[in-house]
């Protein structure tokens, strides 16, 4: 249900994974599914790869509520916990470099970066230790973890590293350039092995310290990057010892860089976070 109220929203990205954004501090909106429905479409309305609210919280200093664009919530946004950071702080409710967001994953911990004027411009991320259970992915593989398990995807066996970095991720190391991204990931997505849908990347290798990667997101389809896959290659990556744990690696996405290290207790992700536009819409 609408209401045709004019409300403000923040187009913003993170290295091109573009979200539309509400302040809801002071304001509630009780339709957050259907109207990323509605406003994600890229030709008849705003279009982005969702819509996230940053709204308060009781255990941190802002919450993170983000919608898919078929109207689905997710847990975690590695690239939209960044944007709400930026928002939070560029709008006065958080006046420090570090500001923690609460998300359906946990609390999140963010160390930003600022611009000659004073506005965030990129932001250091602890996103917490990487689950690689294979039930809790969750999938129908068992055991404490799942690296280069083979899978059965429309008649060709891949071999898949599963990890969850708040949503969960399917890595494959095959050249992205050489994939039909549109028909394979849908069928990722969707394979009865995971329960939930699954987010799969399909990564090449370039060096000890690069990665590059395409990611087909449930809900969403191919977006330009994806925060959380990000980290999940890498630490497929060091799982399948084409990286090493400790190091700073760069992942080369279709909308730019993301710096990932995993350690043994978490993982950090560096990005920037981006406003690309400020309007008004009804809902």
């Amino acid at each position: 249900m609408f209401y045709n109220v004019a409300m403000k929203f923040y187009k913003m990205h993170g290295i091109g994974n573009d979200y539309i954004y509400f302040d809801c501090m002071k304001s509630e909106i009780k339709n957050p599914e259907e109207l990323a429905v509605k406003l994600s479409d890229r030709h008849f309305s705003i279009g982005g790869d969702g819509v996230i609210l940053l709204c308060r919280s009781e255990v941190a200093d802002c919450r993170m509520r983000m919608f898919n664009a078929d109207g689905s919530e997710g847990k975690m946004c590695g690239n939209g916990v960044r944007c709400v950071g930026k928002l939070a702080h560029d709008l006065g409710y958080v006046d420090r470099n570090i500001c923690t967001v609460e998300t359906l994953s946990g609390i999140k911990t963010l160390e930003f970066t600022f611009d000659k004027l004073g506005k965030v411009q990129s932001a250091k991320v602890d996103m917490g230790a990487a689950v690689l259970d294979g039930e809790k992915i969750p999938s129908s593989f068992k055991g404490e973890s799942v690296v280069n398990a083979p899978l059965d995807v429309d008649g060709k066996k891949y071999g898949i590293t599963l990890v969850s970095m708040g949503n969960p991720h399917c890595v494959v190391f095959e050249d992205p350039d050489g994939i039909d991204i549109f028909n394979i990931g849908k069928k990722f997505e969707n394979h009865p092995a995971f329960p939930e849908r699954i987010n799969t990347e399909f990564v090449k290798v370039i060096n000890r310290r690069e990665l590059k990667m395409r990611v087909w997101e449930r809900g969403s389809g191919e977006t330009l990057a994806c925060g959380t896959g990000a980290c999940a290659t890498v630490v497929a990556a060091c799982l399948n010892g084409f990286c090493d744990k400790g190091e700073e690696i760069t992942v080369h996405l279709l909308g730019g860089d993301l710096k990932i290290t995993y350690t043994d207790k978490t993982v950090y992700m560096e990005g920037g976070a981006t406003l690309a536009f400020v309007g008004e819409t009804e809902i």
